[in-house]
């Protein structure tokens, strides 16, 4: 069984997010935003993962937005962004990306999230879609969301 965890901002997280790093995927290194953030032991943290034994397999932020800050759902509202989801390249495959967005999910909130170069297929089986209308801004993203059962869509 699967088991996503909240990590603590401590140091040893902060050591296990340089694995990540070192696989070269830095645009989602959460390594500046741990050493931002850094309270040892902070249980209050933005940071999810999962452990294959003592190893951290996958990793993902997620911040609640209040909805004064809604530029994605129509009428505006609260919702989760998912941030730098990432699964270390041996444990591709297995499931520990789904545990990931199915555990955002279970807050049953609508969730926005900036997709990587060639992860759409993922995010596609995740139930996620672009957004559909307009937006009067310039941010260089595209954004995909998702919408909870009965959650009013765009």
């Amino acid at each position: 069984m699967i088991k996503v965890v909240r990590l603590l901002v401590n140091y040893k997280t902060l050591e296990e997010f340089k694995n990540f790093k070192e696989y070269g995927i830095q645009e989602l290194s959460m390594l500046e935003d741990l050493q931002s953030n850094i309270i040892e032991n902070d249980s209050d943290s933005p940071f999810y993962g999962i452990y294959y034994g003592d190893k951290l397999v996958a990793r993902m932020s997620l911040y609640r937005v209040d909805k004064r800050f809604d530029q994605y759902f129509i009428p505006k509202q609260d919702y989760l962004e998912l941030w730098k989801l990432e699964v270390l390249p041996n444990y591709q495959g297995k499931g520990y990306g789904k545990a990931l967005v199915d555990y955002a999910k279970s807050f049953q909130l609508p969730i926005k999230t900036n997709p990587r170069v060639k992860s759409s297929g993922f995010w596609v089986r995740m139930e996620f879609e672009p957004v559909k209308y307009d937006m009067d801004r310039d941010k260089g993203e595209n954004p995909l969301v998702w919408y909870p059962d009965g959650t009013t869509k765009q």
